[in-house]
């Protein structure tokens, strides 16, 4: 019986990815930080859709989290055939604000680890009839975003990242899906530090977690490429593509200078 392995698994986006999946059935293998709300979520749902879970609570920040996880997955000799790289933050305000190893943290959670759990599970996802990759992206991955700046380039890097792969793979059993949401109503806020001007914007086009993990997992099974979640979003993202750059930025920086 193979699995869903699903990190950032305990709060939002995750939480609502692992609810459609165990909706459906599907087995799973939930990774985050706090083993508590790991272990509370997979017992509830166990016993609630009849599936099989495990959970291994972990930093995926940390530069041998990648390994353990496969480690983890060799000992207990779960198979994966679908890999959700979900976990992710970000940090708002000036570059200057945070120490460099705060924004090589946020670097290494948003990018190393996806692209080093995507290199270790793809032989096994291979090996699988049907398999799939589903990774977060952002609806910052589309345009610089000052105060923003670094988490948007993590974020666009995962977008290019997941289109590329996606190509490489399309003759094999192995599908790609990129999501990239707006706001949604989660903790992402409150840990990058957004200021009031962003939380007022953000308030206008916000959608919850549910929502954005009924599009994601819904996408990821429709075998598309890239979802942005929104109306509104996918708006901005196509008009961003016609004005002039500076000025799509000046006009981003002042939400959240």
């Amino acid at each position: 019986m193979a699995y869903a392995l699903v990190t950032g698994a305990s709060k939002g986006i995750g939480k609502a990815i692992i609810e459609e999946l165990a909706q459906r059935k599907i087995d799973l293998l939930l990774v985050a930080r706090s083993e508590e709300l790991l272990k509370q979520e997979a017992h509830r749902l166990s016993a609630h859709y009849e599936i099989k879970t495990d959970w291994l609570a972990i930093d995926l920040s940390s530069s041998d989290a990648s390994a353990k996880i496969w480690e983890w997955c060799k000992v207990k000799q779960y198979s994966i055939y679908i890999l959700v790289n979900n976990a992710g933050y970000g940090l708002s305000g000036p570059f200057e604000k945070y120490e460099l190893a705060d924004s090589l943290n946020m670097m290494h959670l948003n990018m190393i680890t996806p692209v080093q759990l995507c290199r270790q599970f793809l032989p096994m996802l291979h090996q699988q009839p049907k398999s799939y990759i589903l990774n977060i992206g952002s609806s910052a991955a589309y345009q610089a975003v000052p105060y923003l700046s670094l988490y948007a380039a993590t974020k666009s890097f995962i977008l290019a990242f997941s289109r590329g792969l996606r190509q490489e793979v399309r003759d094999s059993t192995v599908s790609v899906t990129c999501i990239c949401p707006g706001a949604t109503d989660t903790g992402f806020a409150s840990r990058a530090q957004i200021g009031e001007k962003g939380l007022k914007a953000a308030e206008k086009v916000n959608m919850t977690a549910g929502e954005v993990g009924k599009i994601a997992v819904s996408a990821m099974f429709a075998k598309k490429a890239e979802v942005i979640t929104g109306l509104l979003n996918k708006l901005a993202a196509s008009i961003v593509w016609l004005l002039p750059k500076g000025w799509v930025e000046r006009v981003a920086m002042k939400i959240y200078e």
